[in-house]
């Protein structure tokens, strides 16, 4: 599924094949690894079938972060199903606020024109990074208690964070 969102200084929009090689450079990293559900490590040929994926998704928005509509800084998603938000930041990038301000333009595209009244973000406790993104985009952490889940060979506790539509 594609889309192109443009709003406070960000064009979001669908991964194209050219893609590819920038999606290394941002994804192949240590942290994304840790924090986030992408392959590791993240290759040309894992980012050629990530591409693919996105565009043939029916049920999920993966858009890349921009400020010139051209090259990607990151990616936000949605998946419309379940009503869950994602971000990455390439490593060169982050302290930009890219990861708020996408944030809060693919929440309000969330709400706004695909009608979901409550969208959430699942993040870990230790992950203060993405606490603070999801904090200063206006969601709270819920009393929902935490879900366990294994990932790439992890045990993860994920903390459910929600945002209302007004």
């Amino acid at each position: 599924m594609t889309a192109r969102v443009v709003a406070d200084g960000l064009v979001l929009r669908a991964w194209e094949p050219a893609d590819a090689p920038a999606m290394v450079e941002l994804f192949d990293d240590p942290e994304v690894a840790y924090w986030t559900p992408l392959k590791s490590p993240f290759d040309l040929a894992v980012a050629t079938e990530y591409v693919e994926n996105a565009r043939r998704a029916t049920d999920k928005l993966q858009l890349a972060i921009t400020t010139d509509g051209v090259q990607p800084l990151g990616e936000v998603m949605l998946n419309l199903a379940t009503g869950s938000l994602g971000y990455a930041i390439g490593p060169a990038h982050r302290g930009q606020r890219l990861g708020v301000r996408a944030l809060k333009v693919l929440t309000a595209y969330a709400h706004e024109t695909a009608g979901l009244p409550r969208v959430i973000l699942e993040i870990e406790p230790d992950n203060a990074a993405s606490a603070a993104v999801a904090r200063a985009a206006g969601y709270r952490q819920t009393d929902l208690p935490p879900e366990q889940v294994v990932d790439k060979g992890r045990e993860l506790t994920l903390f459910t964070w929600e945002h209302l539509a007004r």
